[in-house]
């Protein structure tokens, strides 16, 4: 992965999940990650705030979206860290309705890459917007909860939330 925007900013968010982090640059969101979660980044070189325009947008859309108050997001998003085969991923998974699953073979059929189911979930893996690009939505073709960056709790938690599972 490319190197986040080095002017980025986090913070950090109490979900009912656990503790997340954000990073955002003047712009957009670049990463939302669950504490401790794998691929989780080390932000240690980012500046902490309190409030920012992006932070505080993310922040009140996640609140109303565990308050199930909304299920999508309207989100300035930079997926630059992404390799351009992520970044496509990543964008077929925002296709996803709440409240639906999809496969790794969906999504590389999607994308146009049918053979790469295994690269599809490597991609979907270090998805760095835990939630607003919902990976939580990926299962196996046969049904199967499959893993979760976040922990698969967590991923049951949040497909339950969305009425999916």
């Amino acid at each position: 992965m490319k190197p986040f925007d080095p002017h980025a900013l986090q913070s950090t968010y109490r979900s009912p999940l656990g503790r997340m982090h954000l990073l955002a640059n003047a712009h957009a969101l670049l990463g939302l990650w669950f504490e401790g979660q794998e691929h989780f980044p080390a932000l240690d070189a980012f500046a902490s705030v309190r409030t920012h325009p992006v932070h505080d947008m993310a922040h009140a859309q996640l609140d109303a979206y565990f308050l199930q108050q909304r299920q999508t997001f309207s989100l300035p998003l930079d997926y630059t860290v992404g390799t351009d085969f992520q970044q496509a991923v990543w964008r077929q998974l925002t296709l996803t309705a709440p409240g639906q699953t999809t496969s790794y073979a969906a999504i590389a059929l999607a994308i146009g890459n049918r053979a790469a189911v295994r690269a599809v979930g490597g991609a979907i893996g270090r998805n760095p917007l835990s939630i607003v690009v919902p990976c939580h939505r990926v299962i196996g073709s046969n049904g199967a909860l499959t893993g979760y960056a976040g922990g698969l709790p967590r991923k049951i938690a949040l497909l339950q939330l969305e009425s999916a599972f």
